[in-house]
């Protein structure tokens, strides 16, 4: 019982973040637009990432896909992280590092559920054979 209500704050955790940024992404917000234009990929980088984001979060909350959608978080995540030290900085625009520490939420939040699913990925290989 523990475990399957830590791994619902898990995945609400993930799916929360995820989600509310895409407001920010989809309606061209200042500070999205200057750091994808910093990265050299916007506008599609922006709106990109968002359906990605958008995508991996609707699959972590549904509990047959957490582990798809978790790999998916993990590995945009793992790119928003690596933009954060090699690129942009841990603090864009006077945010505190507010970006870089929800991306590294997210990131952990992503790793613990594919660490508790991992049993699935038996089932998702015996599927495409």
């Amino acid at each position: 019982m523990k475990t399957s209500i830590f791994m619902w704050v898990l995945r609400l955790t993930a799916a929360i973040i995820l989600l509310q940024t895409l407001y920010f992404k989809f309606t061209g917000a200042e500070e999205s637009v200057y750091i994808f234009s910093t990265l050299g990929i916007e506008p599609y980088g922006r709106i990109g990432s968002g359906i990605a984001e958008l995508i991996a979060a609707i699959l972590i909350l549904i509990p047959r896909t957490t582990l798809l959608g978790s790999l998916m978080g993990a590995g945009v995540m793992l790119g928003a992280i690596f933009s954060h030290l090699f690129v942009l900085g841990i603090e864009v625009k006077k945010d505190g590092g507010e970006l870089f520490i929800l991306a590294i939420i997210t990131f952990l939040c992503c790793i613990a559920l594919i660490y508790w699913n991992k049993s699935k990925i038996v089932n998702y290989l015996k599927l495409k054979l």
